[in-house]
């Protein structure tokens, strides 16, 4: 029997920080390969901290080398927690990415995620920029998505995100209650399309979910210290953006920021060659 190879790409979300196993990481795309089919090769490529960049430079070739059944592409929050961010590049990279895997035949698993500010709790001059940031990922992903013909999960919303048992101490990665939400809701979606033959992952989970104490523990200690790694380039221009935010708050014209990102996101994917056009100038 030919086993499915399965590859996950991205960043922490996909190492399955949050989701600790033996010592080390399992998370959703662990779990989700265990239900795929009876024979599964599974490789993650997923590494903490990576943007876009990173996938489509680094986890990529490795990536097509291994010549996937199904390849996971869940990234884009990082690169909302730099100074660099430009949804423009964005865009482009997870457009290479997409048309990369799906033109080897791949089944592309995509999602859009929960904004960082409004998990990590953030004051709202601070958050919302952040906020703003992830929905213009968010679109870009769901165009791209629809355009490849992916597997997307609509993860950003709904009840899960404001379910503390979902979250683990950090209170932005998934618990394993979360990363068996994120792999139970993919493979219904690949069993709808006869992708996923395997028995589907169990909900229920094998640990309890972090107390409160220990989400103030690990903001006292060890979050301190990530919410700075990953944002020490971000800080001085996200404080100039919160001041943006309260002025045009205070002016009533906040709708003004919205209309902003939302043109950057259309002018991002009208940059675009769709595949169609990329075929016919092959």
């Amino acid at each position: 029997m030919t086993a499915v190879r399965f590859v996950a790409l991205g960043d922490s979300l996909s190492e399955g920080v949050g989701d600790p196993v033996d010592g080390g990481w399992r998370g959703w795309a662990a779990l989700l390969a265990d239900g795929l089919a009876e024979s599964v090769e599974f490789t993650k490529l997923a590494v903490s901290g990576a943007q876009t960049r990173d996938v489509l430079e680094r986890q990529m070739p490795v990536g097509l080398a291994l010549r996937p059944d199904v390849v996971s592409v869940l990234v884009g929050v990082n690169d909302t927690l730099r100074c660099t961010f430009d949804i423009h590049a964005v865009a482009a990279r997870l457009d290479a990415v997409y048309a990369a895997f799906t033109g080897q035949g791949a089944v592309l698993l995509t999602a859009c995620l929960p904004d960082p500010g409004t998990m990590l709790g953030l004051p709202g001059a601070l958050a919302r920029p952040l906020a703003r940031r992830q929905r213009a990922v968010n679109a870009v992903v769901h165009t791209l998505s629809e355009r490849y013909g992916a597997v997307h999960l609509h993860a950003a919303q709904g009840s899960w995100t404001t379910d503390r048992a979902m979250w683990s101490a950090d209170r932005l990665h998934p618990g394993e209650r979360g990363h068996r939400q994120l792999a139970v809701r993919f493979h219904a979606l690949l069993a709808e399309r006869g992708i996923a033959t395997g028995v589907a992952p169990s909900a229920g989970p094998c640990s309890p979910a972090p107390a409160a104490s220990a989400s103030l523990w690990w903001l006292a200690t060890a979050g301190t210290g990530w919410v700075a790694r990953r944002c020490a380039d971000l800080l001085p221009q996200l404080v100039t953006l919160a001041v943006d935010e309260m002025r045009h708050r205070a002016r009533g014209t906040s709708g003004r920021l919205d209309l902003r990102a939302a043109h950057a996101v259309s002018v991002a994917l009208a940059a675009l060659t769709v595949p169609e056009q990329r075929a016919e100038a092959a």
